[in-house]
């Protein structure tokens, strides 16, 4: 099944974390969204940073536990591009730079500690135009076991893209998102493909959006960030830097 980038971010009201990357023309096109639903989680906003992005508390003294919604979604290294919705951004970043793999880096990873909901941990690594996206979900109830899946996507097509997120519904409890990474058709510019993210996701539950554009030909780039909490929308022409 293809969906549309609306349809699939809007077909449940609580997909809570995602990424997606897809190609349009020459243009490679990325994304991470964050929601929430407690006050910790809705407390939140994206900044950039100097090789990607970090969450960050947006009123500091309302941060209760920041051990799971504070950290790094987005980082770059050896040309490689790593987006996640943990700390294995960084456990990810610290392999490749010792030359070792994704894979070897997520083999030490297993999926969030939040019982009962044991959320997966979602990651992509965007190499050249060479896509791999993983999810590490839990296999019991239990939470002891962990089930580790990767897949490779070479060289995408124009209006091809993908899409994994960590739940895939909230009524009336947290599902963890299963499956492979659903399929997306995509054509359309930056714009096109902010606003079809944004948009889409649920207006009481969204928080921050993050996205990413890359001339696959000239190798230049802008990205942007919107945030409901400040309000704004940031732009970066990371060629002018």
């Amino acid at each position: 099944m293809i969906m549309s980038i609306p349809e699939a971010v809007g077909r449940t009201r609580y997909p809570g974390r995602g990424i997606i990357v897809a190609k349009s023309g020459r243009k490679l096109f990325m994304a991470y969204f964050i929601m929430g639903r407690s006050e910790n989680s809705r407390n939140r906003v994206f900044e950039f940073t100097d090789d990607g992005i970090r969450t960050k508390a947006f009123v500091a003294k309302l941060m209760e536990d920041p051990s799971l919604v504070i950290y790094n979604p987005v980082r770059e290294t050896n040309q490689s591009i790593i987006i996640t919705n943990g700390d294995q951004t960084d456990t990810i970043y610290e392999f490749l730079k010792n030359g070792k793999s994704f894979y070897e880096a997520l083999e030490k990873r297993s999926f969030e500690p939040d019982e009962p909901n044991f959320t997966p941990r979602i990651s992509a690594l965007i190499d050249g135009e060479k896509i791999t996206l993983s999810v590490i979900r839990s296999i019991d109830n239990a939470g002891e076991r962990s089930l580790r899946s990767f897949y490779n996507y070479d060289n995408l097509v124009d209006g091809e893209g993908y899409f994994i997120h960590t739940y895939s519904d909230c009524s009336p409890m947290l599902t963890p998102f299963e499956g492979e990474p659903e399929r997306l058709y995509f054509k359309g510019d930056f714009f096109d493909f902010y606003s079809r993210i944004w948009d889409n996701l649920d207006f009481n539950n969204r928080i921050s959006l993050w996205v990413r554009e890359i001339d696959t030909l000239t190798g230049k780039s802008r990205e942007a960030i919107a945030n409901v909490n400040t309000g704004e929308f940031t732009m970066r022409n990371k060629e002018d830097e």
